[in-house]
Parts: C-alpha cells; structure tokens; sequence
C-alpha cells in the first residue's frame, strides 16, 4: 500500500513537472524569439510595429522618415519600453526588401545597400508573411544570433534544475504525507489482525469525516457487532445448556425412582417423564427454526391468504382456554382486507405465541383482543392484553432467545423462552416485523406488519 501511493504521488509529481516545464519551454521560447527578432533586444518592438503598420498601409516606404521623426528623441527609452541594451530604436537603419537603405538617422543621404553578412544581424519588418523591410543597429550594438541557442541552453538548464529541486522536494513531501495518511490505516490492520486472532474488543481511533474515518467507523461498527454476537452466542449456548439440564434432571431423577422402587410405575409418574421428554422436542424443534431462519434457508409455502379469516380461527382455538381463565377473548376485524401472499402456518405460528402469551399474563376478568387493521400498503395485526405490561428492560430483550421477565412462571407454563424470537424472526421471513410496545390502556401490546405486495 505504501509503496504504491508513493509511486502514485511519484507519477503525479513526474507529470505535472514535465507539463510545466514543456509550457514553460514554448513559452520562452516564443518570447525569445520576439526579443531577438522583434527588436526587444533593442528596446524597439513599438517601432517595429510601427513600420510594419506604415508599410501595409501606405504599400512603399516613402515618407517613412516621420515615423522615426515622430518617436522623438526620447524613443530609445519610450517606445521599447526602456528594454534596449544601448542606442534604443532611434538608432537603427532602414533597409527594404531589395537591401537599400532607405533611413540612416546619422546619414540624409541615406545612400548604402545592405552587405550580405549583415542580414543575420537584422529585424525583418514583415507584412503579409513577406519580408518588406529591414532595421539594422549600429555595428557596435550588434549581437551574435548564436544569443539564442545560449539563451535558450541556459534557461533549459535552469528548467531542469528547478525541475529536479521541485522533484525531489514533492517527493520527499509525498513521502512524509504518505507515512501520514497511512497512520490510521495501519492502527485499522493492526486492530484487525487481532481481531482476527479471536480479540473482539479492538476499537480504532476516529477523527474527522472523510473516506478514512468513515472507514474507521464501519470498522468499530463491525467490531461492536461481532462482539455482541459473540457475548449472545455464549449466552445463548449457556441458555441451551440449561434449558436441557432441566428436563434431562427430572427425567433422570423419575426414571431412576422408578427403577429403584421408590416411585411407582405409573402412568402418572411416566407421564411426568414423557412431558419432559416433549418439552425437550419442542426444543429442539424451535432451534433448529431459528437456526433455519438465521441462515436463510427457512422454506415459506407462500399462498393468497385471508387475514380475517386466519385470525378469526385463532380466536377460536384459544376460546375455550380464555374461558377457563374467565377472560374474555375478542377480535376487531377491518373489512375488505386484501388477500396477501404468505405462509398461513408461520403466520398462525407467530399469532399462537402471541395469544398464548397474552392469556398467560392477562388477570381473571381482563380481556385479549387482536384488531386487524389496513395501513399504508401493510396489513398490521394487534395483539393486546389486560396484564401488567412490560418493564423497559423486557421492551427491549423480549425478542432474545431464551430471554424471560419472569423465568419461575414461563416455566411453569412449559415455554423454552424462544418463542417470540422465532415470531420475529418469521416476521421478517416475511418481510414484516413484529414489535412490543404498552399499550396507554395498559398491558402489553404487540404488532405484526405484513407487507401487501403488489
């Protein structure tokens, strides 16, 4: 990783280096070429621009002479903007196109040709991309053209120092952000190669809000996650453990009296063993669902069902317990609910929890009413009873395996403490979700919602 993004941060510097110093190349060069062949050398751009002006509008020479008369004598400093290393513009020579001097301003006469040695020395004053004129300096204003070439190796030199300076500056700076940013990735490969080896507490330090610290973030989510599986999955196997204990001792302790004499055999005392024993396969029976459920692999035989018609067969099944107990059990059913795809069986699973529960916690004389309800697109089914309701602990671990708020008197009516957990997990089988809430009347009050698809 690192010598990866220190070869990244090698190209980027490589590249926008050598882009510089290739703007920066033809740049230069182009102004070096204005200032040796344009008259900057002289401090005379302005009047070259001015005989060129002159010539394309007047097409001849002639009368040229009040271009430089019109300058004045200052135009050495003026008119080149002060650049020129002597005389300035006013001391250059007028030559047309054939050589013939045609301004000297040390000469009226302005009698001479142009020597063919002295071309390279020249300014050409082009018009129309031809060569309509030339300026000469005095001889001992004159340079070698070979200023060019010095000049252009000595600012390619000077490139490329710089570039080498910047370079390795840039580098040396990649390097030093590179141990940097690589600080919180480091502590995150650490942290995880512990965890890997079975240290589920490892957290990492988390500033700011970028790609990193929310990397960060997720990392301390899964860490937490898996921390509190781990702490579940122990809890729930000490559960496991017990949960067998118990039967597997009463069975043992009924058998064993028997076979030594001091109880009986009788269907009494064997059918104390056999309660035990069906105790013991519904448990079973409710771990392996949820363990089909977690996994995903839980089958749902899907089919267009009633969900008035389901409840109301609920209501029947329990109505004769409810009786016995003296409460009064009741369903409030919306008309015209649509028929939905589900699996009647979990459903009727999930609403046997529910009710079964309800009576249980419901006093003599209170009542259990499911109200069956249509709301945005989901079919909502409401459980509620007259019991004491839930305490905020169990609002919020009703749905744990093997949780109880009170384990003597779920005992005492069989429960494994894995029903509403298998209800929610079949909730959301469904797509659904169960929740536990008390209701303002009081007691408990759970909502299943199912989606109403299509």
């Amino acid at each position: 990783m690192r010598i990866r993004l220190i070869f990244s941060f090698v190209i980027i510097i490589l590249v926008t280096l050598s882009s510089v110093a290739y703007f920066v190349r033809q740049e230069t060069e182009e102004q070096v070429n204005a200032f040796i062949y344009r008259g900057g050398i002289y401090g005379a751009e302005g009047l070259v621009e001015a005989l060129e002006g002159y010539y394309q509008e007047n097409e001849t020479w002639v009368g040229v002479e009040t271009i430089f008369q019109s300058r004045g004598r200052g135009s050495g400093q003026g008119a080149g903007g002060g650049r020129g290393r002597g005389g300035g513009g006013n001391e250059l020579k007028l030559y047309d196109s054939q050589g013939v001097l045609i301004y000297d301003p040390h000469n009226t006469g302005t009698e001479g040709e142009l020597e063919e040695e002295d071309y390279q020395a020249t300014i050409p004053l082009v018009v129309d991309g031809d060569p309509r004129g030339y300026l000469l300096a005095p001889s001992s204003q004159q340079f070698s053209l070979d200023l060019e070439g010095d000049l252009m190796s000595r600012l390619n030199k000077a490139s490329i120092n710089a570039a080498l300076i910047a370079g390795g500056l840039s580098l040396l700076l990649a390097v030093v952000l590179t141990f940097y940013l690589l600080q919180p990735v480091r502590a995150l490969t650490e942290a995880a190669g512990k965890m890997a080896k079975g240290d589920l507490s490892q957290r990492v330090d988390v500033s700011g809000n970028d790609e990193i610290a929310g990397l960060g973030n997720a990392f301390n989510q899964m860490a937490a996650s898996l921390e509190g599986e781990q702490d579940r999955r122990q809890v729930m196997t000490a559960d496991i453990a017990h949960e067998l204990r118990t039967p597997l001792a009463i069975q043992r302790a009924n058998l064993e009296a028997m076979l030594d004499g001091v109880e009986p055999k009788s269907d009494q005392n064997i059918q104390v063993t056999l309660d035990q024993n069906k105790l013991l396969e519904r448990l079973v029976a409710d771990l392996r669902t949820l363990a089909l459920a977690d996994a995903g692999e839980l089958n749902l035989e899907l089919r267009k069902t009633e969900i008035n018609r389901l409840v109301s067969g609920i209501v029947d099944i329990f109505q004769q317990r409810a009786k016995q107990k003296h409460v009064q059990l009741a369903a409030v059913l919306e008309e015209s609910l649509p028929a939905i795809d589900l699996d009647p069986d979990r459903i009727e699973q999930i609403l046997v929890n529910l009710v079964d529960n309800a009576l249980q916690y419901s006093n003599e004389g209170g009542d259990v009413v499911l109200t069956t309800l249509y709301e945005n697109h989901f079919i909502i089914i409401i459980v509620k009873d007259s019991g004491p309701g839930l305490s905020e602990d169990s609002l919020t671990q009703v749905f744990n395996r093997f949780y109880r708020g009170d384990r003597s008197r779920s005992r005492k009516y069989g429960g494994t403490g894995l029903g509403l957990a298998i209800a929610s997990k079949l909730a959301e089988a469904h797509g659904g979700s169960l929740s536990a809430a008390n209701s303002p009347d009081g007691g408990a009050m759970f909502t299943l919602r199912l989606p109403v698809k299509g």
